[in-house]
């Protein structure tokens, strides 16, 4: 055992593509996730900052910024932002609170509620989402390097294949 180049327990260096246990899509996708989670944690404290909400309620402001003059079901935020109704009803409730969201019931369905961003809540994003965006950029280029991003290319390969088609015919 004293000869082992690397202990059982330890992962072994880096090596060929060809030496790997997972296709590039997974690879990808396990780079996505892990970037995702460091944007995610250097995003929390400065959205508490300046926001005074979570990251989760955070999340839910920008869905609802997305939708301009409209509002969404909740049963549509927890859908895409993947939240149990439940969580999202106390976010909600939290964020009413704070007057930057409301809330009604959905004309015609007594169980159907509606949220829509309010004055404050749209002005207080517009004047923090410069700094936040600057903070994902920051972070997006501290975690990906050039073969990482090649390599998230690889979930998206007809894009990819587009973008250098796209490059070869502007040279």
């Amino acid at each position: 055992m004293a000869d082992s180049p690397a202990p059982a327990d330890q992962p072994a260096c880096e090596g060929s593509a060809e030496d790997t246990l997972l296709p590039a899509e997974l690879r990808a996708w396990m780079q996505l996730l892990a970037a995702a989670g460091a944007i995610e944690q250097r995003l929390r404290s400065q959205v508490k900052e300046s926001l005074g909400v979570s990251h989760d309620e955070f999340l839910v402001l920008c869905l609802l910024a997305e939708q301009p003059g409209a509002a969404l079901r909740m049963s549509r935020i927890a859908e895409s932002l993947g939240r149990p109704k439940t969580r999202l009803t106390y976010q909600i409730a939290c964020l009413q609170h704070a007057d930057l969201v409301t809330r009604r019931s959905v004309c015609g369905d007594k169980r159907g509620i509606e949220v829509a961003l309010t004055d404050k809540g749209r002005r207080l994003l517009r004047e923090v989402s410069p700094a936040l965006a600057e903070t994902v950029t920051e972070a997006v280029h501290g975690m990906i390097d050039d073969r990482q991003c090649e390599s998230l290319r690889g979930l998206l390969p007809e894009v990819a294949e587009a973008s250098v088609a796209g490059s070869d015919t502007a040279v």
